[in-house]
Formats: C-alpha cells, structure tokens, sequence
C-alpha cells in the first residue's frame, strides 16, 4: 500500500493547517489531556482484546482434552 488509506492525499501543509485548528479549538492546556484521555481509552481496548484471546485459548485447550 502507498500509504494510510484514511489519509488520501494529505500532504505536509494540510497536516499544518489541520494541527493548527486543532490548537485553536482545543488550546494548549486541553490537548495533553486529551492525548491522555486517548492513550487511556487505546489501553483499555488493548486489554480487552487480550482478554479475550487469552479467553479464546483457554476454551480451545479445554476442547483439545
């Protein structure tokens, strides 16, 4: 692939325009805290995920006896 899919054709000014908005929307205080909101909440979802993995191997090994 040539790229991120969701992305398209961004190029470097976009990204500029677009993170300043962000700034300006959010401030400079809000954004840290939102990136640790964010981090948080991909955390969450990871472990959930094992969770369940973990949960799908131990069905299958209870199967295999």
């Amino acid at each position: 692939m040539n790229g991120l899919l969701f992305l398209g054709n961004l190029g470097t000014g976009e990204i500029i325009i677009v993170a300043i908005v962000i700034l300006l929307l959010f401030g400079g205080k809000k954004i840290p805290e939102l990136m640790k909101g964010i981090g948080k909440g991909v955390k969450n979802f990871k472990d959930g995920v094992k969770g369940l993995e973990d949960d799908i191997k131990l069905d299958d090994t209870d199967t295999k006896k």
